[in-house]
């Protein structure tokens, strides 16, 4: 079985090659490692590998990471890659980097109201259903504008609309 070095070595090298077809700097793209079921130990060597940014989809997982890997804090950026409740908005602000999975305006703002003060802006996308399953969750598309703008003027100091995410249906 291939290291984690070795696997995440392939990785960038297909990056770069996808980029250099592309015509764009490698150094433009950012690999995000979904680290959800992996142990703080796997993390760790990804780190060590120069990894950096790491998604969890549940929360809880996440935390018990965050705290094993607490001294390495300064060299991690966490995103929440999963769906995000209401209840655990104050977690999320206090401990994550991104959220890629806001579906909601009361997500948006209970995040930028939550986010302790002095630490940099939560960075968040707005998750779109551009497929219109009723198993994935998201904006539906013709809202996705409104609450984009909505979120947008959301204190910047606090939080910073970055982008959408959405999975098309396979």
């Amino acid at each position: 079985m291939a290291s984690i070095e070795a696997n995440l070595q392939q990785v960038r090298q297909r990056i770069a090659r996808a980029c250099d077809d592309a015509g764009r700097s490698a150094q433009s793209v950012t690999l995000l490692a979904v680290s959800k079921t992996f142990g703080a130990t796997q993390l760790r060597a990804a780190l060590a590998a120069g990894q950096r940014e790491f998604g969890e989809n549940y929360v809880q997982e996440a935390l018990a990471k965050m705290a094993e890997l607490a001294a390495h804090r300064a060299q991690i950026q966490w995103h929440l890659i999963g769906p995000l409740q209401s209840n655990k908005t104050r977690v999320v602000a206090e401990n994550f980097d991104w959220v890629h999975s806001v579906d909601r305006l009361k997500v948006a703002a209970r995040l930028a109201e939550q986010r302790p003060a002095g630490q940099r802006p939560m960075q968040l996308c707005l998750q779109v259903n551009i497929s219109g399953e009723a198993s994935k969750s998201g904006l539906l598309p013709a809202e996705a504008a409104a609450v984009a703008q909505a979120v947008a003027a959301l204190p910047r100091e606090r939080v910073v609309l970055r982008g959408l995410m959405a999975i098309p249906q396979p």
